[in-house]
């Protein structure tokens, strides 16, 4: 057997696990499916307020604000313009404080 064939194979200088992320890409939005038909209205708007809520939710953290006191009804309601949703409720913006109360 050749003296090639039995050296061993030197140990990468990199781990595995550190991979670059390229987070500038912007989100590939997930495909939307219709509701379920059926339902009381107050489950739709429910619904409706929970998906508002928590797309606030992310936005705040990540601007930063990572306490629920720190998200006060003027903060959450100038991030939904920022991103561009309709101004939230007070209950509303009560369940976005609760979702990250929930999260730490």
């Amino acid at each position: 057997m050749p003296a090639a064939a039995l050296k061993s194979k030197p140990l990468p200088t990199q781990s595995t696990a550190k991979r670059s992320v390229q987070l500038d890409l912007p989100c590939v939005p997930v495909a939307k499916r219709p509701l379920p038909a059926g339902r009381p209205r107050e489950w739709y708007v429910t619904h409706n307020r929970r998906l508002k809520a928590m797309r606030l939710a992310i936005a705040l953290l990540d601007s930063g604000v990572y306490m629920p006191n720190q998200a006060r009804n003027e903060k959450i309601r100038s991030t939904a313009e920022l991103i561009g949703v309709h101004p939230p409720s007070d209950t509303t913006c009560h369940m976005v404080r609760a979702f990250m109360r929930y999260n730490r």
